[in-house]
C-alpha cells in the first residue's frame, strides 16, 4: 500500500488522487510514478528490465550495462571489431577505432601514417599530424624551410622572423627603423619617440605652438586649457566667429 504525504493529500481532497505507486510532484500539481516505475496509460507500472540492463538514475527508465546498446526493449551486446575498443558512449556503435585506426566499413582499418608524422587519437582529419619542423601538403609531411633570422613557430609547422625582421614571402627582412624611432613591441615594425609623428618611412618632429603640449600618444599635440585649437594655434576662448 502506498503511504500519501501532505501534498498527495491534498490531490486527494481535490478529486485528483495519484493512481497506486505515484506521489504528488513535488512542483506542484498533478503526479510522479514512483522510483521503479513509469507511466503508461494514466497509470504507474514496473519497469521492465531487460537482460543485462539497470535501472537508470531517475527511476523511470533503463539503461544498458557496458558492452550492450539499447535495442528496442532490449540489451544488445556490442560487436566490437579488431583493432577497437567499447566505450561508455549511449550513441553511436557503442564502440570507437584504436589509435592508428580509422571507422571503414563497420570495422577499423589502418591509418597511412606518411614519412615524418605520427598517428593521433582523433575522430576527425587523417588521423595523423606532421612532426614537428612538418607541415602537412595534402597526404604527406613537407618540412619547414626557416629562412635567416628566422624560427620554428611553437606550433612546429611555420616560421616567423627574429625581432628587428619582418616576414616578406620566404624571406625575413631587417626593419629600417628611421631616425627618432624605435622597434614596436611586436618587434616587426617601428613607431616614432614622443614628440615626432611618422610620415611616411621617417619620424617628423612635431611642431607644438604655444600654449600646447605634447598628447598621450606622444605623436600630436593639445591646447592648455582655456585654449582653442585652429590649425597650427591654440588661440584663448573661443573665435570670434563662434560668439554669440
Amino acid at each position: 500500500m502506498v503511504t500519501l504525504g501532505t501534498a498527495a493529500a491534498a490531490v486527494v481532497a481535490e478529486g485528483k488522487a495519484p493512481p497506486a505507486h505515484a506521489r504528488a510532484s513535488r512542483y506542484g500539481g498533478g503526479w510522479d510514478c514512483l522510483r521503479g516505475f513509469e507511466v503508461s496509460a494514466g497509470a504507474c507500472v514496473p519497469v521492465k528490465i531487460p537482460a543485462h540492463g539497470y535501472l537508470a538514475s531517475s527511476g523511470n527508465d533503463w539503461d544498458c550495462s557496458r558492452g550492450y546498446l539499447k535495442a528496442n526493449q532490449s540489451c544488445q551486446a556490442i560487436s566490437v571489431p579488431l583493432n577497437g575498443h567499447a566505450n561508455d558512449s549511449a550513441y553511436g556503435p557503442g564502440w570507437k577505432c584504436n589509435r592508428g585506426f580509422f571507422e571503414a566499413n563497420g570495422g577499423c582499418a589502418r591509418v597511412a601514417v606518411p614519412a615524418n608524422a605520427f598517428a593521433v587519437d582523433s575522430s576527425y582529419g587523417n588521423g595523423w599530424e606532421c612532426s614537428r619542423g612538418y607541415r602537412a601538403d595534402k597526404n604527406s609531411c613537407v618540412a619547414v624551410a626557416i629562412p635567416v633570422n628566422g624560427f620554428l613557430v611553437r606550433a612546429g609547422d611555420d616560421w616567423a622572423c627574429e625581432r628587428g625582421f619582418v616576414r616578406a614571402v620566404t624571406a625575413c627582412l631587417p626593419v629600417t627603423v628611421p631616425v627618432n624611432g624605435f622597434l614596436d613591441e611586436r618587434g616587426d615594425g617601428w613607431r616614432c619617440e614622443r614628440g615626432f609623428r611618422p610620415e611616411k618611412s621617417t619620424c617628423v618632429a612635431l611642431a607644438v605652438p604655444v600654449n600646447a603640449y605634447v598628447d598621450d600618444s606622444g605623436s600630436d599635440w593639445r591646447c592648455e586649457a582655456g585654449f582653442r585649437r585652429l590649425d597650427s594655434v591654440c588661440l584663448a576662448g573661443l573665435i570670434e566667429a563662434d560668439a554669440g
